[in-house]
């Protein structure tokens, strides 16, 4: 562990709080030695920065799994439905978020273990006056309401930033393509 090693609230822990503990609470402190990606060392302020770039292949090698938001499907304004596409919506307040902007990702539901294909979509909906930043997934094949059931969305491939349309007929045109580029984007694999 390198000695500018932090960790809890304020990054107040550090290697030594963990040996002093270690004692008090009876484990073993394990020193290794800091992974490195191309000869440079990964950490997890690296990570936060490739996922805010829309980097998110790369955050996911560094990580070795599939980075995804996880929580239960919430009621919206059902604006993806008037333009064709239905969504379910996860509260994403607890989570460092990466690049706004449209995602193909893989969705697993409640515990079932089939994984689903689809398309998210991570912003504040400026065509429409939005200041929240939203989760939506359109998940392809999946037509039934799927409130309160707890979703996994994993990011596989960052397609596009947000944007701001002039109509809803022009909105509705990019989305038609982003699911078509999502679709291609599901051929990266899922690491769990």
């Amino acid at each position: 562990m390198s000695n500018n090693f932090r960790f809890g609230k304020n990054r107040v822990g550090n290697i030594n709080l963990l040996k002093k503990l270690s004692k008090k609470c009876n484990y073993q402190l394990l020193n290794i030695k800091p992974f490195k990606y191309n000869g440079k060392i990964i950490s997890s302020t690296k990570i936060r920065k490739y996922l805010k770039t829309g980097n998110i292949k790369l955050a996911n090698k560094l990580l070795s799994r599939t980075w995804f938001i996880e929580g239960l499907v919430t009621s919206g304004k059902k604006i993806g439905r008037k333009l064709g596409y239905r969504t379910c919506n996860i509260n994403i307040k607890n989570y460092i978020l990466p690049r706004e902007g449209i995602y193909a990702v893989k969705v697993s539901i409640g515990n079932n273990k089939k994984i689903y294909g689809g398309v998210s979509y991570l912003g504040s909906r400026p065509t429409f006056g939005g200041k929240e930043v939203f989760l939506e997934t359109n998940i392809f094949g999946i037509k039934k309401n799927l409130y309160k059931k707890k979703l996994k969305v994993y990011f596989l491939k960052f397609l596009r930033g947000d944007r701001k349309f002039n109509t809803p007929q022009e909105l509705i045109r990019q989305m038609n393509k982003d699911v078509i580029f999502a679709k291609k984007g599901l051929k990266t694999k899922l690491i769990l």
